[in-house]
C-alpha cells in the first residue's frame, strides 16, 4: 500500500460513512496519487456519483467542504520532511517503551478509538437483532479471522439454536453456505482480517448472490472485502509485531454477542439450562 492510500485511510477511520460516501472514499483510495488534485466534478465522474454527495462526504469528514478537503491532502503528511522528519526521529530515539510495550500501548490506542465507535450503538444493536433474527446463523472467518471467527461461534453457540462455523476455504466452502441457506439463514457473520483471503472475498460475492445479507467485522471499513450494501464494523489490528494483534476485533465480536443476545429472547434460559449440564456432567474444575 501506498503511503498515499494509507494516508486516505487514516483519514476516512473513525467515520461513519453511508454507502455513497464509502464509494467516494474507495475511489480516493485508488487513486490517491491523484486524489489531491481532483476537483469535485472530477471525482464525482469517476465514482459514479453527484457532485453534492463529494460535497457532503467532505462534510462528513469534518471539514467545510470539498476544497477545504483537498487542501488537507496536499499539504504534507506530518514528520514526513524537513524538521518532521527529524523531530520524528529524535521522538523514536527518545521513546521510553520498548517495542513489545509499544505494540501494547499501539493496542490500548484501538480499544479507544473503538470506544469511540461504539458511541453511536445503532450499527451494533442493528447487527444484532439481524444475527438473532436468523433461524441458522453461519459464521465466516478464514486464515487470520479464523480465531475470531471460531470463538464468536463458540459462545453464539449456547444461545443461538442452529450456529455454523465456516472456517476452511475450499471448493466446498460454497456449497455450505448453499447448506445454510436451505436451512434458514438469511444473514452471515464474516470476520475479515489481513492478509484478506481471496477465498474470503470469493465467499463473500457467493453469499450476496444468493440473497444473504452480509455483516461483517473488519480491520477496516475499506477492508478489500468490503461492500457497499453490507453491513461493516470495523476494529483495527494493531501492526506492531511480527504478527498482527487483533484485540479490538475480538473485544467488537464480544460486543456483537451481547447486542445478538439481547435480541433473544431465550438466550438466559439457555444459558441457564448449559450451566446445568455442564454441573452435572463436571466439565469444569470448581
Amino acid at each position: 500500500m501506498s503511503s498515499a492510500s494509507a494516508r486516505l485511510l487514516k483519514l476516512f477511520e473513525g467515520h461513519r460513512l453511508t454507502p455513497t460516501q464509502r464509494r467516494i472514499a474507495h475511489c480516493m483510495v485508488r487513486q490517491a496519487g491523484d486524489a489531491p488534485f481532483l476537483s469535485s466534478v472530477e471525482l464525482a465522474e469517476l465514482a459514479g456519483v453527484s457532485q453534492p454527495s463529494v460535497t457532503r462526504f467532505a462534510v462528513a469528514l469534518g471539514f467545510d467542504g470539498y476544497p477545504a478537503l483537498r487542501r488537507h491532502l496536499r499539504e504534507p503528511a506530518p514528520g514526513t520532511t524537513g524538521a518532521g522528519a527529524a523531530a520524528g526521529t529524535r521522538d523514536a530515539e527518545t521513546d521510553p517503551y520498548n517495542a513489545y510495550q509499544q505494540a501494547v500501548h499501539a493496542e490500548i490506542d484501538n480499544l479507544r478509538h473503538l470506544a469511540a465507535l461504539l458511541a453511536d450503538p445503532a450499527p451494533v444493536e442493528r447487527a444484532g437483532r439481524m444475527l438473532a433474527a436468523s433461524p441458522t446463523l453461519p459464521v465466516l472467518g478464514l486464515r487470520a479471522a479464523s480465531a475470531q471467527a471460531r470463538g464468536f461461534a463458540y459462545f453464539a453457540s449456547k444461545v443461538h439454536p442452529d450456529v455454523r462455523l465456516l472456517d476452511e476455504g475450499g471448493s466446498m466452502l460454497s456449497d455450505r453456505i448453499d447448506g445454510c441457506l436451505r436451512a434458514g439463514a438469511d444473514v452471515l457473520l464474516c470476520f475479515a482480517l489481513p492478509r484478506h483471503p481471496k477465498e474470503a472475498a470469493e465467499a463473500l460475492d457467493h453469499a450476496r448472490g444468493t440473497g444473504l445479507r452480509i455483516v461483517t467485522v473488519a480491520d477496516s471499513a475499506f477492508a478489500p472485502v468490503a461492500h457497499p450494501e453490507d453491513l461493516l464494523l470495523p476494529a483495527a489490528v494493531g501492526t506492531g509485531l511480527v504478527f498482527d494483534t487483533a484485540c479490538a476485533p475480538m473485544l467488537l465480536g464480544r460486543v456483537l454477542l451481547e447486542a445478538m443476545c439481547d435480541g433473544l429472547p431465550d438466550a438466559q434460559s439457555r444459558l441457564e439450562d448449559f450451566d446445568a449440564r455442564a454441573a452435572e456432567r463436571g466439565l469444569f474444575l470448581e
